[in-house]
């Protein structure tokens, strides 16, 4: 008979470390959907709670989807909040707090460790302390020289001033990948501009890398280190999808919105609409007028995402390619899935089943919700164009992408709740969110086998 562990201490609830995650990220987000709806938040007139609740969930979740106009609707004080939440998304909430308690002196308990190690690493790290203090290093070194790179840039078209502010805000916003422009158009504007796209492009894919995978880097330079399996993994998943989507985009929309581009500007906007879905949220082309290949390729890269450890959402680079792996291997029949010389723990291939598993329901059902919720008064004949739209601001939520068809303003408060729920399950993750609610328990029996038709 099996044996339940009530999830007590002292018979009080005891919560563990996915939970602390969770509490974190729901607790920055209300905090910054009051701090928005506050009238010195906005221009004009106050925003409703559900809109600040919904901009308060894409800064904290790193997403970028927006309902009003980041640059015209909020004040300063307003654009600062929304920076302030990306940063601390982005780095993770449990990392600023415990970031904080170690400068301070505290002690740091077990389940704060755990959740840290959990959200940055896959195996553990002697250095606690250390590995923290050169994440922030890390993060904020490569801010600074993207906020000089684009300064410099800025600088053209603005006053020193504005430049310096414009060029921070799209620091954090690019490394974080948040996707949060000042400008209505995102960068379309810069589309033909190498400087601003190259900068861009350096901050999405190293903000969408990891920090463990950043760490490791230098290994490549140093033939007395090894880079890890989890580094190798990430660097051929990531540069074999920039490489195939930048291709890809460049052929549907070579007769469309790459025609009237010159050379340079074609080779620009397909690499960055290639790197852009990974979770960044900015775009230099009208993902309105984009074909419906070129949707339906990007509906993919925002499933996969960035990689694990990395201010990014989706199931993760190295999930997708140990799935694909997984299957791979299970066709020529063998059980266990082998990668670069390696063999994986069954733990880990078990876990990219429930993640990916979790991640299609998650979807699914937002879009079914959605199209229920929304689907009224759409005119005959243009449903099918109303999934797809749907179908990609919800994968977009998830994936905490930000990219748009242009319909998320349209949206009821109801619809934008629903967003807000799936960007927060794919900020924190679907597995944590699943895991966080199953009971303590252990089992110490096995049922009979019987085998049953599948295929």
């Amino acid at each position: 008979m099996g044996r339940y562990e009530s999830n007590t201490r002292n018979g009080k609830p005891s919560l563990r470390p996915a939970h602390y995650l969770l509490l974190g990220f729901a607790g920055a987000i209300l905090a910054g959907a009051i701090l928005l709806r506050l009238p010195i938040s906005t221009v004009g007139a106050p925003i409703s709670f559900v809109d600040a609740l919904f901009t308060s969930t894409s800064a904290v979740c790193v997403t970028g989807l927006i309902v009003v106009d980041t640059g015209t609707k909020f004040s300063l004080f307003g654009q600062i909040v929304i920076l302030a939440l990306i940063q601390m998304g982005g780095l993770g909430i449990m990392t600023f707090s415990v970031f904080f308690m170690i400068l301070l002196g505290k002690r740091i308990s077990f389940k704060g460790r755990v959740a840290i190690h959990d959200s940055f690493s896959h195996s553990p790290f002697k250095n606690f302390a250390g590995m923290l203090k050169a994440i922030f290093v890390l993060a904020f070194g490569i801010e600074i020289l993207g906020a000089i790179g684009l300064t410099i840039c800025f600088a053209r078209d603005f006053p020193l001033k504005k430049a310096v502010y414009t060029a921070i805000f799209h620091s954090i916003s690019a490394f974080c990948n948040a996707g949060f422009s000042l400008f209505p158009d995102s960068l379309v504007r810069y589309q033909n501009s190498v400087g601003v796209n190259v900068i861009f492009m350096a901050l999405i894919v190293l903000g969408g890398l990891g920090f463990l995978v950043l760490v490791d880097l230098p290994a490549l330079f140093d033939r007395r280190k090894k880079l890890s399996l989890h580094t190798k993994v990430v660097l051929v998943t990531t540069a074999g999808l920039i490489v195939v989507g930048a291709v890809f985009i460049f052929l549907t929309e070579y007769a469309d919105q790459l025609a009237p581009l010159p050379w340079r500007g074609k080779i620009l906007a397909s690499f960055f609409q290639s790197i852009t879905p990974r979770t960044a949220g900015f775009n230099t082309l009208d993902y309105s007028k984009l074909t419906n290949a070129t949707l339906f390729f990007t509906l993919f890269l925002m499933f996969v995402g960035a990689s694990p450890g990395s201010c990014g959402g989706g199931i993760k680079t190295s999930t997708f390619s140990v799935l694909v792996m997984l299957v791979w291997r299970r066709i020529h029949g063998h059980r266990r899935v082998s990668f670069l010389q390696r063999t994986l723990p069954v733990e880990v291939t078990d876990r990219v089943i429930v993640i990916t598993f979790l991640a299609f329901v998650t979807v699914f059902f937002a879009t079914l919700i959605l199209l229920l919720s929304e689907g009224w008064g759409v005119p005959s004949g243009k449903e099918r164009l109303h999934l797809i739209n749907i179908l990609f601001e919800v994968v977009s939520a998830f994936g905490t992408v930000g990219l748009s068809t242009g319909i998320t303003s349209a949206f009821s408060a109801f619809a934008k709740i629903v967003l807000v729920v799936v960007m927060y399950v794919g900020r924190v993750g679907p597995a944590t969110v699943a895991f966080s609610m199953r009971p303590q328990e252990e089992e110490h029996f096995q049922y009979a086998e019987e085998h049953t038709m599948v295929g």
